[in-house]
């Protein structure tokens, strides 16, 4: 009985076409952003050891590239519009992730679904992106340095969204899963946080790769 009292506390203000309440869910204010949960003081502790990783990665780039010259190496032949295009792709993402993480405040399930939905599809466009842009390059990871620096970089910014996009469909599933009793807020606005840090990582990456060289 109180199982079933939760959900219909959930769905008070469900509208003609299904969609869950118009408010904040039992259970979460609504505002993940200002909160001092364990949760968020752990997403915030998480995504700074991610900075942290970024950090290193980038700080290796240049100390490689103020060492040798010329930087890229002769012949290196980037696929700069595919890899603009990507950055557009990720970017693009970034807003609609925001869209969900505003429904699910709102408590509308149905739009979380919806926006989460073109987000995962634009990440994907984006990793399907990347390997086309890896298989046309003449170069390697064991190449030389700037080819290690590269692979490293862009495969581990890969990594991340390729892990963004699996928790995208946990959360996805939750949203979706009529007979769920605990608010999804929460964990639509983690992944929101850790989707927005991978996508700004892409702008440095496309800066640091693509334009400076």
């Amino acid at each position: 009985m109180e199982g079933t009292a939760a959900v219909a506390a959930v769905d008070v203000g469900t509208d003609a076409g299904g969609d869950r309440g118009t408010g904040p869910e039992e259970g979460w204010d609504g505002d993940f952003a200002t909160s001092a949960s364990p949760l968020a003081i752990g997403v915030i502790v998480w995504l700074a050891s991610e900075v942290m990783f970024f950090a290193g990665l980038f700080a290796a780039y240049f100390v490689l590239r103020s060492g040798n010259d010329p930087w890229p190496p002769a012949g290196v032949d980037l696929d700069i519009p595919r890899a603009a295009l990507s950055t557009v792709l990720l970017l693009t993402s970034s807003a609609t992730m925001h869209l969900a993480v505003r429904a699910a405040e709102r408590g509308d399930h149905r739009r979380v679904g919806r926006w989460l939905a073109v987000t995962l599809t634009l990440g994907t466009l984006f990793l399907v992106n990347l390997g086309f842009e890896w298989a046309g390059l003449d170069f390697s990871l064991s190449t030389d340095a700037y080819g290690t620096s590269y692979y490293l970089i862009t495969g581990f910014h890969g990594l991340h969204v390729f892990g963004g996009l699996v928790l995208m469909v946990a959360v996805a599933a939750l949203v979706l899963g009529r007979d769920s009793e605990a608010p999804v807020g929460p964990s639509v606005a983690v992944t929101g946080y850790y989707w927005h840090f991978v996508d700004v990582v892409r702008g440095f990456v496309f800066a640091t790769l693509y334009l400076l060289q």
